[in-house]
This record gives C-alpha cells, sequence and structure tokens, in this order.
C-alpha cells in the first residue's frame, strides 16, 4: 500500500514548496528512487526544472520535464498521469491526483499560506479514511 508523507515547513510561499520538492528529489535520488514531481501547471514545472539544474554546485540530479529527454529517472509533469514512473510521487498541487495511488510513496509538501494549508488537511483525510499509512515531517532550516 502507499506511504504518504506529509513534509511541513514553517514558511509560506511557492519557492519554499520548490525548494522542498528539490530536496526530497535530491535526497531519494541519492537513494536510488525514481521520481514523478507532479507541478501545479507548465509555469511551475519549468521553474522547477531551472532550479534542478544548479540545485546542488556539488552534484547532478538528471531530469526533465515528462516527455522529454533525461526525464527516465526524475521527471517534472502537470495535468496528466505520469508514464513509466511509480517509486515516489512528490505531489505539488493542491489535491491529491487519482493517479497517486500506484505509487510506492507519495510526498505532501505543505507550507503556511492560508489555501496550502486547508487544502493539505482536506488531502490529509482523504488519504487518512482510504487507510494510508501517513507521516509527518516537520522541517526546518529550509
Amino acid at each position: 500500500m502507499t506511504r504518504v508523507g506529509f513534509y511541513v515547513i514553517q514558511q509560506a510561499g511557492q519557492a519554499q514548496r520548490l525548494q522542498v520538492a528539490a530536496r526530497l528529489a535530491d535526497k531519494a535520488f541519492q537513494r536510488g528512487h525514481r521520481i514523478y514531481i507532479h507541478a501545479q501547471d507548465p509555469k511551475q514545472a519549468k521553474e522547477l526544472d531551472t532550479l534542478l539544474w544548479g540545485f546542488r554546485p556539488s552534484s547532478f540530479l538528471p531530469h526533465g520535464l515528462q516527455g522529454e529527454p533525461g526525464s527516465d529517472l526524475v521527471a517534472i509533469g502537470w495535468g496528466e498521469a505520469p508514464a513509466g514512473h511509480d517509486d515516489l510521487l512528490i505531489n505539488l498541487q493542491l489535491q491529491v491526483p487519482a493517479f497517486f495511488g500506484r505509487f510506492n510513496r507519495v510526498a505532501e509538501v505543505v507550507t503556511q499560506d492560508e489555501a496550502s494549508l486547508a487544502a493539505l488537511r482536506e488531502s490529509w483525510r482523504f488519504y487518512q479514511a482510504r487507510g494510508y499509512q501517513l507521516e509527518k515531517h516537520d522541517l526546518s532550516g529550509v
């Protein structure tokens, strides 16, 4: 069954969500996972793509937009179910994607802005009502 983690940071804003997603992707990649990052829209996906190119100067995180070269290990997409990914889903949308259940793990990024908190509380209740194993991770220093 899919394991769901909520990664809570004590700051607000989209830039913070992208930083956390990049950290999660980098850490998961270093542990051998294949990752799909589900962005809110094409603009956010492109921002994340740019961020990942220079995220850690001492290492390289191979990635690409869904369907483009380089997206076999770390893919960034939006709006559609990903092709070829089922290991880790980092969800940046404020609703649970219909395809989440095919992944081994789901990471939900929680920031301290009103819309994000309300939506992700709903997501917590959604997963909990269906019996998914939930984990809460408090992050600091992002």
